[in-house]
């Protein structure tokens, strides 16, 4: 396997390992909605208090600070601009808490630990074309299509000879083999599907 389908991230000495299939997702650093939100808040913070300091200062408040008074103190509740306001607010409110409890990366499949300062993760387009290549090693197996998700891997083979029950049985225990030989830290159950050609799920 490549060293671009694995990737090593060090942690500190003092952590210890966690018990095999315990490990944790990797958390996104998520930098690009990060620094979104700093620099909105910066700029609207700093337009508020130079509009404060200004109005201390016995000079006139901002224009648009006036006109958006006026425009709260005129428009009812259930106006059309104010309810599309509180929801764009809600939805970018409800974004970034979500983007805050979860953890990201979902392309990164933790591995498990075989020693406690490093952790390690692979990628899965890398683990299933891992496994699409086990299978197509099968013989009878004409194509296979993979989906691998976080606690399940999908796969459908197209047999164009061989019984489908020795097909099935033969992709069966080299696809499990193949989910172990990964060595993540949480293995997914595998779904297989043996078709002949032409014929719909």
């Amino acid at each position: 396997m490549s060293t671009e389908q694995t990737q090593v991230i060090e942690k500190p000495p003092a952590e210890t390992a966690p018990p095999a299939g315990r490990e944790a997702r990797f958390w996104s650093p998520r930098r690009a909605p990060a620094a979104v939100v700093a620099v909105l808040a910066l700029v609207t913070a700093g337009a508020f208090l130079y509009d404060i300091a200004a109005v201390r200062a016995h000079h006139p408040a901002m224009h648009w600070r006036r006109a958006l008074a006026r425009q709260l103190a005129d428009r009812p509740l259930d106006d059309t601009w104010v309810l599309a306001g509180a929801g764009v607010a809600a939805a970018l409110g409800l974004w970034l808490l979500i983007l805050a409890a979860t953890p990201g990366l979902r392309h990164l499949l933790p591995m498990r630990r075989t020693h406690p300062d490093v952790r390690a993760g692979l990628r899965r387009d890398a683990a299933a074309m891992v496994l699409r290549d086990r299978a197509m090693e099968i013989s009878g197996v004409r194509r296979v299509r993979v989906r691998l998700h976080r606690s399940r891997a999908h796969v459908l083979a197209i047999s164009h000879f061989r019984e489908l029950d020795e097909v099935r049985a033969d992709l069966d225990t080299a696809l499990n083999d193949a989910i172990r030989g990964l060595g993540l830290a949480h293995p997914p159950k595998l779904t297989l599907l043996v078709l002949r050609p032409g014929r719909k799920r």
